[in-house]
């Protein structure tokens, strides 16, 4: 048992390793935080999605964003569309489970909006018709998904593809890169407020 918790470890270190050592990934991680800003700086808000793990860090990272982070400071809007639940049955009984997370958009994406899009394989069917709605109503979107980006690395303004085809090593990474953007997040919009 020891032998398989150490491997699970080492696993988890050398994707996280990989990530670190790629100077393509930093720079991506460091647009989607700057996009993510800029949105915030123009009085816009972030809507997340993700199936099953993903959705769950959907939530983790919208609630970081509207409690906080690192510090006290004002709450920023952020809508993680996985939470709703007469929401999701009314629309996956009317319009069918692929309709999902693009009728929400319809509902509270506007223009300079930013979509977070979390799917490790990259080709979630509910995800990718989000996609195709930002791109008609001028929402900007980040992709996070595994290395080889699926359906959706097309359909993404950013899409950062984590270097893993394992599902949890994604997931593991997926959380990080969204712990480090809402720090900067926070930085850059309050740190004036740290004590």
């Amino acid at each position: 048992m020891q032998s398989t918790i150490q491997s699970q470890i080492e696993a988890s270190i050398q994707v996280k390793q990989s990530i670190l050592s790629s100077s393509h990934l930093i720079q991506q991680i460091e647009q989607a935080a700057k996009l993510i800003t800029q949105a915030y700086q123009n009085g816009k808000k972030t809507l997340l999605a993700g199936n099953g793990g993903s959705a769950a860090d959907a939530q983790h990272i919208s609630g970081e964003f509207v409690s906080r982070f690192n510090f006290d400071r004002p709450a920023i809007p952020s809508i993680a569309l996985s939470t709703d639940t007469s929401i999701l049955t009314g629309i996956g009984n009317d319009y069918g489970y692929e309709r999902l997370f693009a009728r929400q958009i319809e509902a509270h994406g506007n223009a300079g909006d930013v979509f977070i899009a979390i799917s490790t394989s990259g080709n979630s069917p509910n995800i990718l018709k989000a996609l195709e709605i930002c791109k008609a109503r001028g929402v900007q979107s980040i992709g996070w998904t595994g290395e080889t980006g699926g359906k959706m690395a097309d359909l993404c303004d950013i899409c950062i593809k984590v270097p893993s085809t394992t599902t949890p090593r994604i997931q593991e990474s997926h959380i990080l890169i969204g712990h480090i953007i809402c720090n900067i997040v926070e930085d850059e919009l309050f740190g004036h407020l740290k004590k």
